[in-house]
């Protein structure tokens, strides 16, 4: 790219099914530098062109080689880094590792669409897991119970109406469906991710 010379291709290392260590592709939107291992709204890492590319989503396009592996589908929960696995994830977290992970899903909408909410330029790896997460892995886990060939159709309408909401400039969205039940799962102790429990958005 010219906005940051390096591979135009990330390869990240995610958890995938039952646990398995896979390598996601994307297209690389930020600067080849050590940091966070989340990105926050306003991350400073990410260069403008990347800042498109993300906001449209086309750096995501090649998690399409992922699914022609058989490493993920394109609905299931979102892959998560094998640090945030292992450190943070409770067993009710662990439940998404129960189906592949997918393009979209009722989580990485949500982050997606409300993530900028609960995380900003200046949050720590402590907000995301304690804020943020924990909401994003129990929208999966409502997901998981209520999985669905006509439910991932929906789920695709939705992402793609997101996206091109998103792309002509809406930048408020009402909660997903999912959230309901996401809140009973919130409720339990541990939740889905995330010690103490989680705070919820930042005021």
């Amino acid at each position: 790219f010219v906005s940051d010379p390096g591979p135009v291709i990330y390869r990240a290392n995610r958890i995938g099914y039952r646990g398995k260590l896979f390598t996601m592709f994307k297209f690389r939107s930020m600067r080849r530098e050590q940091g966070r291992r989340f990105t926050a709204s306003g991350d400073d890492r990410i260069f403008p062109f990347g800042a498109f590319i993300r906001k449209t989503k086309i750096d995501e396009l090649p998690q399409l080689v992922n699914v022609l592996l058989g490493t993920m589908s394109v609905i299931g929960p979102r892959p998560e880094d094998p640090y945030f696995v292992e450190q943070h994830y409770t067993e009710c977290g662990r439940r998404t590792l129960n189906v592949k992970p997918g393009l979209a899903s009722p989580g990485s909408l949500f982050d997606y669409t409300h993530g900028s909410s609960y995380l900003g330029e200046g949050s720590t790896e402590e907000d995301y897991v304690n804020r943020l997460l924990p909401t994003m892995l129990a929208l999966e886990v409502a997901y998981v119970e209520h999985q669905s060939f006509a439910g991932d159709l929906k789920l695709v309408v939705r992402t793609v109406s997101t996206i091109a909401q998103i792309i002509c400039g809406r930048g408020s969205f009402p909660e997903p469906p999912e959230m309901t039940r996401a809140r009973e799962i919130l409720s339990n102790d541990p939740p889905c991710a995330g010690h103490p429990p989680m705070a919820g958005p930042r005021v």
